[in-house]
């Protein structure tokens, strides 16, 4: 099979601007079947393709612009609205689900917009960006002016996702009643410990309520409690983030399984269709997330919308792990809301749940690991990390403790740089399977991972390649169900997956993990960061580095950026 054919239509518009056709066909992926004609009525949508710069852009606009015969100006209002999306795309990737207009304006600033207030109105103007008020959080006292609407600025999408979270978790509080008699729960409950105690009676009296502990204890209390009402005849459904993650648990099903997603033909890139929502909702009559902590604003919204009235709804998750990779930091609001019971699980114990607790309090610690559950290799350089990870993966955790590679993963902070993900992958692939990289790099037996969803599979998902030619790859996703086709055309949406960045990995939870810490990553280390990569291990973890003293102040006192976000003030309305 041949490489499909790129549209002409949008390949003449990058053969004007001079631009290599691997951008072009970036375009393809990320805006659509439309993607010629959207350009040409508005060349600036280039910079939603990711890794285009503003320049780069307006280089763009400029040539194809003057081909059509128009003259390109600073102040187009296309252009404009491009940078505003732009600016509130880049603050999504970092969490946040708005901005206030000033925050706006200072950033359309560095980026020489001469008008920030005609580039918001443009951005308005349009369907992508939406002005948000919120009444303030507390009344005036007597006899003074009541304090202002607080105004921001938020992408549509995520807005939308938000305000359909906020309200299906109010909707989900309202509508709940008992699943079980209470004689029924007294009697299910007695044998367990006080926390687990509170879980399970929360979990049957709250339409929503929250776990909060170290992964493997929120895992156990979810099936302990999936395992109680199923037993007394209630449909429960256990629903991880990913179908990998499933798969590690031993239970449950994948959101996007359970959702039905699809990614519709012809969509831009991330577009996802669920079957599941409030016009078609789900049977089961208490669904459990136990790793929620990892779910985006976009998929909390599709999963209480999917859920029918009377639903109960259990989250779960570590508070001191990283937020979701996506906007959003839903488990920590419902938390900070007071608006539905949180339930803080005792720790357990054993080497790994000691080590990582030393991190959740601030502290590295040395533990006794008769077992090797828990190994620590400093290394001189980032080189030196990799051929030691390499090393442990192919040869040391497989002789040593029986684990085989397929079932250890590398995690690392970063994507590029000496020892970062695509230099592990590189170094890995080399060891594990070796090919010249038949289409884009990959070849079948590869790990890949997903970076973007593809094909109605979820980001973090982790497949092997099954057949590889220069149209594309089918991947297998799990052992169930036939490979999935991604073409050529979508392949930026996938990575090689022996090792991955630790917020894009944070869900896979194998048995075996090697946590690569390089020096070179000191400026990315943070105690949400090495409490989530050292939580994913179940059997053992092996932290590889060389970044000394950086990793001991970053557990020490780096404790996360903070997330603009709407969710709390949504679910006290």
């Amino acid at each position: 099979m041949s490489e499909p054919a790129l549209d002409p239509a949008l390949a003449e518009l990058f053969a004007i601007a001079g631009a290599p056709e691997g951008y072009a066909r970036r375009a393809a992926d990320r805006l659509g079947a439309r993607a010629a004609e959207l350009l040409r009525e508005d060349p600036w949508r280039l910079l939603r393709v990711p890794g285009v710069r503003p320049d780069q852009a307006d280089h763009f606009a400029r040539r194809v612009l003057e081909r059509l015969g128009e003259r390109p100006r600073p102040d187009d209002p296309r252009r404009g609205r491009a940078l505003v999306v732009h600016v509130l795309t880049e603050a999504a990737r970092r969490g946040h689900t708005a901005m206030t207009p000033q925050a706006v304006r200072s950033a359309l600033g560095a980026l020489r917009a001469p008008d920030a207030d005609r580039a918001i109105e443009a951005a308005l103007d349009g369907a992508e960006v939406v002005p948000l008020l919120e009444e303030p959080d507390f009344d005036a006292p007597e006899g003074e002016e009541p304090p202002e609407p607080e105004e921001s600025l938020g992408l549509a999408r995520y807005a939308l996702a938000e305000e359909a979270a906020g309200e299906g978790l109010r909707r989900l509080t309202a509508t709940a009643g008992p699943l079980l008699p209470e004689e029924t729960v007294r009697s299910l409950r007695a044998e367990l410990p006080e926390d687990r105690a509170l879980a399970f009676t929360a979990a049957d009296r709250t339409g929503v309520s929250v776990l909060h502990g170290a992964p493997d204890d929120v895992e156990q209390t979810a099936l302990l409690i999936a395992r109680g009402f199923a037993g007394q005849g209630v449909d429960v459904a256990v629903v991880s983030a990913t179908m990998t993650a499933a798969r590690h648990l031993g239970a449950g099903t994948g959101l996007y399984g359970l959702l039905e997603a699809s990614c519709p033909p012809g969509a831009a890139a991330g577009t996802v269709a669920f079957g599941r929502d409030g016009r078609r909702p789900l049977e089961a009559g208490l669904v459990i997330v136990p790793d929620a902590q990892a779910l985006d604003v976009e998929a909390v919204g599709a999963l209480v919308e999917a859920c029918a009235d009377g639903t109960h709804l259990v989250l779960g998750g570590d508070p001191a792990a990283l937020p979701s990779a996506g906007p959003g930091r839903v488990l920590a609001d419902l938390a900070a809301s007071e608006t539905v019971p949180v339930i803080d699980l005792a720790p357990g114990d054993g080497p790994l749940a000691e080590f990582t607790g030393a991190v959740r309090n601030g502290g590295l610690a040395t533990v006794e690991a008769p077992d090797r559950e828990v190994v620590v290799v400093p290394t001189r350089s980032e080189r030196e990390a990799v051929h030691r990870a390499v090393q442990l993966v192919t040869d040391s955790i497989p002789r040593a403790l029986g684990i085989p590679a397929r079932d250890v993963q590398v995690v690392t902070p970063l994507t590029g740089g000496e020892a970062g993900a695509g230099a592990l992958n590189a170094a890995l692939k080399a060891r594990l399977n070796p090919g010249p990289g038949v289409c884009g790099g990959f070849d079948p037996g590869d790990r890949v991972i997903v970076a973007v969803p593809v094909e109605g599979v979820a980001a973090g998902e982790i497949g092997t390649v099954a057949d590889a030619s220069p149209a594309g790859l089918r991947v297998a996703f799990g052992a169930d169900g036939d490979p999935v086709a991604v073409p050529a055309t979508a392949l930026s949406r996938l990575r090689h997956g022996w090792a991955a960045p630790i917020a894009l990995a944070r869900t896979a939870r194998p048995p075996a993990v090697v946590a690569v810490l390089p020096q070179e990553a000191a400026g990315a280390l943070s105690r949400p960061l090495a409490v989530t990569a050292f939580g994913l291990a179940r059997r053992h973890l092996s932290v590889v580095h060389n970044a000394g003293a950086a990793l001991a102040r970053a557990v020490r006192e780096e404790t996360g950026a903070p997330r603009e976000t709407r969710l709390v003030r949504l679910l006290r309305q």
